[in-house]
């Protein structure tokens, strides 16, 4: 295996390291996941997607807010797919709803949601949309609890999985970006195999065309 990889492998997973050791010295509050706020329009489908990993956890919570009739609250219908299309989540006449996976495939993950047909004419609805993945979907309370860990400890063990995702994201990262070079350098190949052959048989068609018409001029003694 070559040095020059091997030292570039470990310095993009110590640069994380250094990253949150810096942003954790600023601040004992340690990053934690944000609620996406969505208007769901009278009619139509809002969505949101996110680009996660194979075997990544991810767990999702939606709730609808209608501060103006709390009483009368409004339903929606929701689904979830994968990067091929596979329905991972679906759910109708609901005002709040929660979905578990483990993602099986590397791509981008869909979760659109929309309003039913007897509240189509409505004006539109906030929802509330609370999407966790990896490190953030998991239960740090069980696992304190399980390993007797707390404080210190725990914080330390929460920064180790965050760097670990970090390092892992910048991987996975490096081989797309490695993929799509080599996809890349193959496209420019033949295309320009492509532009050579185009080239030799205009080339050959020419020369043709030529030949034709000198010898069609020969034989009717224009020349």
């Amino acid at each position: 295996m070559n040095k020059g990889m091997v030292f570039g492998g470990r310095a993009a997973c110590f640069l994380p390291i250094i990253l949150v050791l810096c942003l954790t010295r600023n601040s004992n509050i340690l990053p934690v996941a944000e609620a996406i706020w969505l208007t769901i329009p009278s009619s139509g489908t809002k969505c949101v997607s996110e680009e996660i990993q194979s075997n990544v956890v991810v767990l999702g919570d939606y709730y609808v807010i209608d501060e103006n009739n709390p009483d009368h609250i409004p339903t929606i219908s929701a689904r979830v797919t994968s990067p091929f299309g596979n329905n991972l989540h679906h759910n109708e006449n609901a005002t709040h709803g929660q979905f578990a996976f483990t993602t099986s495939e590397s791509g981008n993950y869909l979760a659109c949601f929309w309003k039913d047909g007897s509240h189509q004419k409505d004006s539109e609805l906030t929802l509330g949309v609370d999407w966790k993945t990896g490190i953030a979907a998991k239960d740090w309370e069980s696992v304190a609890k399980k390993e007797k860990i707390e404080g210190v400890e725990l914080v330390l063990r929460r920064l180790q999985g965050i760097v670990e995702t970090i390092c892992g994201n910048l991987i996975y990262l490096r081989d797309r970006e490695a993929d799509m070079r080599e996809v890349s350098e193959a496209t420019n190949a033949r295309v320009a195999w492509f532009s050579i052959m185009s080239l030799g048989v205009c080339i050959a068609v020419s020369v043709l065309q030529i030949w034709y018409l000198k010898r069609y001029f020969v034989k009717k003694k224009l020349i």
